[in-house]
C-alpha cells in the first residue's frame, strides 16, 4: 500500500496559519503524487492545487459549526483515512493533542506543526501535563522561529525542527500594487497600521492606549485591519475616547497590502506570537516596525531591534514613546529598514518550502 501524506486543519480563516497551510500545501502537491486535505472549510478548495484530494463534508452547513465541533467532525474523517490506509503520515496545522493520540493510537505517523508560542497555550497546568504526554509522543515537531525551539525544549523536554515560514516577496509585492479607493490616511499625519485579528492575544487596547495619549502632541492616523470578538471591545473604548476621526476599522480585508503601502509604520502589539507573518510582509514593502518583544517572532525577526523597534508587552507608555521617537527621527531610522529588508534572507520561500520538504521526506 503506497504511504499517504494528510494535511490536517480543520478550520480556515484569514491569518499567517492559513497563508503558510496554502504556501506549503501547494508546494508539497508537486513533490507527493498522494497529498490530502481534511478541512471542513469547503470554501478552499479552489486555493489548493488541483492534486490535492479535499477530504470534507460536502455540504456547507458545517461550517456553522462551532469550532469545537469542527474539530470533532474532522477527527472523525482522519480516523477513517488512517483506517483507510495503515502508512498515512499526518502533518497537523491544528487541534495537535487531539491528532497525536489518535495517530498513535490507530498506528500513523504524525508530525505536528506548531504555530504559536507555548505561552500562549500552556498556561493551563492540566494542559501542560496533557502537552507534556502528547509533544513527546509525535513522529517530528515543526515550529517558525529558533526561540520557539528553544521554549518547547526548556518547558517540556522536547526536540523541533525550526523551519521558517515561507515568504514570498514577489506575491507580496505584486498585491501591494492592486489600487484601492482609500483617503484615511493623510500626507501631513503619521499614519499607523495595524493588521491582526481582534483577539486578546493581539492586544489593541495596549496600541489604542498609547495612540490615546499621541492625540494631544501629533496628528495621527490610524488604521486597524482585522475582525474577531474583541471587535466591539475595541470599537466601545475608540468612542468613549473619542478617536473616532483618527482611528478607523476594515473588516474582511483579503489583502492588506495596498493598506501597508500607504502607511508610515506597522505596529505589532501581540503578547504572544509564534512568527508573525506581517512584521515579514511589512519589512518587504520597506516599512518601518514597532512591535511588542513578546514570545516568540519579532526579537528574532529584528535581530534585537537593529531593525526596527521593540517595546514591553502590554507597555503602552514605551509604546507611545517609540512611536514619538520614529516621528522625530524618520529619516535617520531608515537604516534599520535597510537592515531588516537584508535579514529576509532567511526566510526565503523556497529555501523553506524545501526544508518541509526534505523533513517530511525524511519520515516516509
Amino acid at each position: 500500500m503506497e504511504k499517504k501524506i494528510i494535511i490536517f486543519i480543520p478550520t480556515v480563516s484569514i491569518g499567517g496559519v492559513e497563508k503558510n497551510f496554502f504556501l506549503i500545501s501547494n508546494y508539497l502537491a508537486k513533490q507527493y503524487d498522494k497529498l490530502s486535505v481534511i478541512s471542513l472549510s469547503h470554501e478552499i478548495k479552489h486555493k489548493l492545487n488541483k492534486k490535492i484530494e479535499f477530504i470534507g463534508p460536502s455540504s456547507k452547513i458545517f461550517e456553522k459549526l462551532t469550532r469545537r465541533y469542527k474539530f470533532l467532525i474532522s477527527l472523525l474523517y482522519l480516523v477513517k483515512q488512517i483506517l483507510l490506509n495503515k502508512k498515512t503520515i499526518v502533518v497537523c496545522f491544528q487541534a495537535n493533542m487531539y491528532c497525536v493520540f489518535i495517530c498513535r493510537l490507530l498506528g500513523a505517523k504524525i508530525i505536528l506543526r506548531s504555530n504559536s508560542s507555548p505561552d500562549g497555550w500552556s498556561v493551563n497546568p492540566l494542559k501542560q501535563i496533557l502537552y507534556k504526554i502528547g509533544l513527546k509522543l509525535a513522529h517530528g515537531i515543526i515550529v517558525n522561529s529558533q526561540d520557539f525551539k528553544k521554549q518547547l525544549k526548556k518547558k517540556f523536554n522536547v526536540d523541533a525542527i525550526c523551519i521558517y515560514n515561507p515568504l514570498n516577496k514577489k506575491d507580496i509585492i505584486k498585491m501591494s500594487k492592486k489600487r484601492i479607493n482609500f483617503n484615511f490616511f493623510k500626507r501631513n499625519n503619521l499614519n499607523i497600521i495595524n493588521v491582526a485579528r481582534f483577539e486578546d492575544q493581539k492586544d489593541h487596547l495596549t496600541l489604542l492606549k498609547a495612540v490615546n495619549k499621541l492625540k494631544s502632541k501629533i496628528d495621527f492616523r490610524l488604521l486597524l485591519i482585522g475582525s474577531g470578538s474583541k471587535e466591539k471591545e475595541i470599537r466601545n473604548y475608540i468612542k468613549y475616547k473619542n478617536l473616532n476621526k483618527s482611528v478607523k476599522i476594515l473588516k474582511n480585508i483579503t489583502n492588506p497590502f495596498p493598506y501597508i503601502i500607504k502607511s508610515d509604520v506597522v505596529v505589532l502589539t501581540s503578547t504572544y506570537e509564534g512568527l508573525p507573518n506581517i512584521l515579514l510582509e511589512a519589512i518587504t514593502l520597506g516599512k518601518f516596525i514597532i512591535s511588542s518583544n513578546c514570545s516568540t517572532g519579532p526579537r528574532e525577526i529584528l535581530n534585537n531591534g537593529k531593525g526596527g523597534f521593540l517595546f514591553r508587552v502590554k507597555n503602552y507608555r514605551e509604546l507611545y514613546d517609540k512611536i514619538i521617537i520614529f516621528k522625530k527621527q524618520r529619516i535617520k531610522l531608515n537604516n534599520k529598514i535597510i537592515y531588516a529588508k537584508k535579514m529576509l534572507a532567511r526566510f526565503d520561500y523556497k529555501l523553506n518550502l524545501e526544508k518541509y520538504n526534505r523533513y517530511i521526506d525524511s519520515f516516509l
